[in-house]
């Protein structure tokens, strides 16, 4: 065996012992099932958002990355909690945090200002990233709320 294999070969078994060690690995090919629910209300030009994350298993999610993407513009300047940041001017990008096996995170809440003052806004909320953990099941991380404009809570 020459040397640049056999330096390719440590490199590969470096990687594999590297992966397989500490207590935040996982196995390759994990998989999780994600699931967002909650409710959103729209009045007098606000959007309110109160979303939980919950794991259904079988393995653990070390982060996920859920969006919120908005039909309307949401106003600038708007202050987010630090799990979030603003990806448009009609999206949010929110971490998660670690999400265990048959197990939930604290509600996460938004009050937003939208641009103007429609009469309803749609909102997409969507599992963007799992830290490379496959979903079998990503029917109940994705929706679709029509919300009208009467401070009704919409759940999703």
């Amino acid at each position: 065996m020459g040397p640049m294999r056999k330096a390719l070969l440590g490199a590969v078994l470096a990687g594999v012992v590297v992966v397989g060690s500490g207590a935040g690995a996982r196995a390759v090919g994990a998989e999780a099932d994600l699931a967002h629910h909650g409710h959103l209300s729209l009045w007098e030009g606000r959007v309110g958002v109160w979303l939980v994350s919950e794991n259904h298993g079988p393995s653990d999610v070390a982060q996920a990355t859920v969006r919120l993407a908005f039909s309307e513009p949401m106003a600038g300047g708007q202050e987010l909690p630090p799990s979030c940041l603003w990806a448009s001017d009609r999206a949010v990008a929110c971490r998660t945090g670690e999400l265990r096996a048959a197990g939930a995170v604290e509600e996460l809440a938004l009050d937003l200002r939208t641009a103007g003052s429609p009469d309803e806004v749609t909102v997409d909320i969507s599992t963007i990233w799992t830290d490379g953990t496959d979903d079998g099941n990503p029917r109940n991380d994705r929706h679709r709320v029509l919300v009208l404009a009467t401070g009704d809570p919409y759940v999703f």
